[in-house]
């Protein structure tokens, strides 16, 4: 029976535990009902620790964020930086590296909103315990003006839904600090799951969690999420961590957490606001249009997407968790950091030659940020 003749859940009372997203109207919403002209949600960006002569380059960790910063308040974007996997390659790292690493940044920083990835590290363990997170957890939250980003974990991941919601809740026991929870995609992660609906809905109630992260390859769970927190006005906003997605939270008005962001800061938020109707108050620079919107951004997201789609390219395994080393690379080419080198410890690497094909994945978003005038792309430092 197809989805338009049989009977489609709308309710969050009618969801169990089982239930799949292709039995709910969530997952039959189109991206068109959902597109919004008004609204400039923030950018999250997953700031990359770069390292040289195997320790970290932290004049470059700072350089590029402060690029970062520039890029979005030229474009009035909210941005907030991601302390997680791309900051420090969370599995890589030490807690002594961690701390760090938050230390260093909120030094550098001390005004900037943050968000921390934070884990429960679980190799070799067939259970799950929600003690593991707190030594992380616990170096985050003695900070100000951040945010706490419950990533997934292999024994978390394995749990029944129910259960997966009782541990997400133990977790929150020990939130002080605003809750986003993390869908960790299996193109990163091999053991990783997205959500049922009925657990996004559970999560999505908790008054810790404020909210979440998603992104999958082989199914449009973003656009399920931003349906059911629309369909049922749920106070709790879906990030897309898609990056091969990027255009799409941008259309629909809502958030990016993403990798992205480190190597295309400054197209994403000239795309932000271009994407605005020119009556919006959000709005920093007019297309001249009263109330349309400057239709070059269609071509923008096109630079965005072929960029990031080689950023982000999959290997033999079908991973794209090499990523960050194609980030590294472009990141040198733009000469915000020192070297191109990944955490010593990494084995997510991409060949020798990742320079030259990070160089031709720039040539068309060089040329978009030069025909708009997009500053900062490539690099004044």
């Amino acid at each position: 029976m197809s989805a338009r003749t049989r009977e489609l859940i709308r309710h969050a009372a009618d969801l169990k535990p089982d239930t799949p997203w292709s039995d709910t109207i969530w997952a039959w919403t189109p991206e068109e009902s959902l597109v919004d002209h008004q609204t400039k949600a923030r950018l999250c960006v997953a700031t990359l620790l770069p390292f040289k002569d195997k320790k970290p380059d932290w004049d470059g960790f700072t350089r590029s964020i402060a690029w970062m910063r520039d890029s979005a308040a030229h474009y009035g974007v909210e941005v907030a930086f991601v302390l997680n996997a791309d900051t420090g390659y969370i599995f890589d790292l030490s807690l002594d590296e961690y701390r760090e690493v938050l230390k260093r940044f909120r030094d550098a920083f001390p005004d900037q909103r943050f968000l921390a990835g934070v884990t429960g590290p679980d190799a070799g363990a067939t259970e799950f315990k929600a003690e593991r997170y707190l030594p992380m957890l616990e170096a985050v939250q003695q900070y100000d003006n951040c945010e706490a980003m419950l990533m997934t974990s292999r024994t978390l991941n394995v749990l029944a839904p129910e259960r997966r919601r009782d541990a997400y809740f133990q977790i929150a026991e020990h939130l002080t600090v605003p809750g986003i929870v993390h869908a960790l995609e299996p193109s990163f992660v091999p053991w990783a799951t997205p959500y049922e609906p009925w657990l996004l809905h559970e999560l999505a109630q908790h008054p810790k969690f404020v909210g979440g992260k998603i992104s999958t390859l082989d199914e449009p769970h973003f656009l399920y999420w931003a349906a059911m927190c629309k369909g049922l006005n749920l106070d709790f906003a879906p990030h897309s961590g898609d990056d091969f997605g990027i255009c799409t939270a941008i259309r629909l008005g809502l958030p990016l957490l993403i990798g992205a962001g480190v190597s295309a800061c400054p197209l994403i938020c000239a795309a932000r606001d271009m994407w605005l109707d020119d009556s919006c108050a959000a709005k920093t620079h007019s297309a001249g249009l009263g109330d349309g919107f400057d239709t070059r951004v269609y071509k923008l997201f096109e630079a965005i997407q072929s960029f990031e789609d080689l950023v982000f390219r999959l290997d033999e395994r079908m991973s794209a968790s090499a990523y960050k080393h194609s980030t590294a690379h472009v990141l040198h080419a733009l000469g915000l950091i020192a070297s191109p080198e990944a955490h010593p410890n990494c084995k997510d690497l991409r060949g020798s030659d990742e320079a030259t094909r990070m160089a031709e994945a720039m040539r068309r978003p060089l040329r978009m940020a030069q025909r708009l005038e997009v500053p900062d792309f490539p690099s004044n430092s």
